[in-house]
């Protein structure tokens, strides 16, 4: 078992007393912390392999809770407009997309992640409007490989596109068209979770994913929407599966939760104008909420992330993945939080550093349910 040591570090250890340890030493037994604390106080192994930490500072991996699969490889598309955008992700990924755009995306995003100090993302197999590569598990398959291959973690979101089904996809190798319905995603969401939810050990987990409906959309056809909702809340608690979902807002928390597909296992993302009643129900199931303050979505409407927080909502960070005009820089994204939230309340002192660090280390471990395993630097947890 090897034995890894970093000396003389400043260590932000992010543990419930939030310890900032100067000249710190950390000590790890294969992929475990088994010692956090003054240099002092603790004694290193001879045989140990030392990493000199003088003039540095050791953070836990940071945790990205939001990003997408694809769109390291659709940087720029669209020149701003919206319709655009989601046209050409819609384009791309169900209809013009092979498997080594899937592999060659897959890594690009892993190193930039892993440039980035993210080691822990929560990644869509997809998006635009909810336009997601389930048609097999071949895209899925590829991610999960390109994860393990770098060395970091990925929480891979599959799932179901938004109503009416069937939807029209062309195959991988584009030779042929391919209907798909709404059973064949959620088949192949069971196989991928089968193959690959093991995210500590494997380094890659599966996260259950289906459209946010308004209450405007679900008025249409409630009972095909809550037959849908059923179907997926049924095998995510088949495989003891997360459920995330993309694009909340006004009204829609509410609606989930009368939709039963609201838990300590749901985290949400953009969710932004968010009625009273939206942020009860997020209090009230114990779903976390992902800010992702650098987005498009941040700009069309305001995720009341300091409010949420205050309520004791847990709230997490990401990034939106890297397109079309962002990138995985969570030090941006921790920037940009804070001064999107003190221009908005013309204060200076709303959202400290400290809080958005918190919302991408043991806030965001939190919201995948890991929090005893990730997000600080505390003994007995992955290194």
């Amino acid at each position: 078992m090897t034995t890894r040591a970093i000396t003389n570090t400043t260590a932000i250890t992010m543990d419930p007393a939030r310890r900032v340890i100067e000249n710190a030493t950390i000590l790890m037994e294969a992929d475990r912390i088994t010692a956090v604390g003054p240099a002092s106080e603790i004694s290193v192994p001879i045989e140990a392999e030392r990493i000199a930490g003088e003039d540095m500072i050791t953070l836990p991996g940071l945790i990205d809770s939001h990003a997408h699969a694809g769109h390291g490889l659709t940087r720029n598309l669209g020149g701003g407009d919206g319709d655009a955008w989601f046209q050409a992700c819609e384009d791309i990924y169900t209809r013009g997309s092979t498997p080594g755009f899937w592999q060659a995306e897959a890594r690009l995003s892993g190193l930039e992640r892993l440039k980035a100090g993210i080691t822990t993302c929560t990644m869509l197999l997809g998006g635009g409007a909810d336009h997601y590569r389930t048609d097999t598990t071949e895209a899925g398959d590829l991610h999960c490989a390109a994860t393990r291959e770098i060395g970091i973690r990925t929480m891979l979101a599959v799932g179901l596109n938004r109503r009416p089904f069937p939807k029209r996809y062309t195959s991988l190798d584009l030779a042929r068209d391919i209907t798909l319905s709404f059973e064949d995603q959620m088949a192949v969401c069971g196989e991928l979770a089968q193959k690959h939810n093991d995210l500590l050990e494997s380094r890659t987990g599966i996260c259950l994913i289906m459209p946010v409906y308004s209450p405007a959309e679900s008025a249409q056809d409630p009972d095909e929407i809550r037959r849908m909702c059923d179907a997926a809340m049924a095998l995510r608690e088949k495989h003891g599966l997360r459920f995330t979902q993309d694009g909340h807002r006004d009204g829609s928390i509410a609606l989930a939760e009368s939709f039963g597909i609201l838990g300590p296992w749901a985290y949400l993302s953009h969710s932004v104008d968010l009625t009273a009643e939206d942020m009860e129900a997020a209090k009230r199931s114990g779903a976390s909420i992902v800010h992702n303050p650098s987005a498009i979505m941040s700009v069309l409407g305001r995720c009341p992330a300091p409010e949420l927080r205050e309520m004791g909502v847990n709230v997490a960070l990401g990034s939106d993945a890297a397109a079309p005009d962002r990138g995985y820089d969570m030090f941006r994204h921790m920037a940009q939080c804070l001064h999107y939230h003190r221009r908005h309340f013309r204060d200076p002192e709303v959202m400290m550093p400290l809080d958005v660090l918190e919302m991408c280390t043991i806030d965001a471990a939190k919201a995948i349910g890991l929090e005893g395993e990730l997000g600080s630097l505390e003994v007995g947890k992955k290194a």
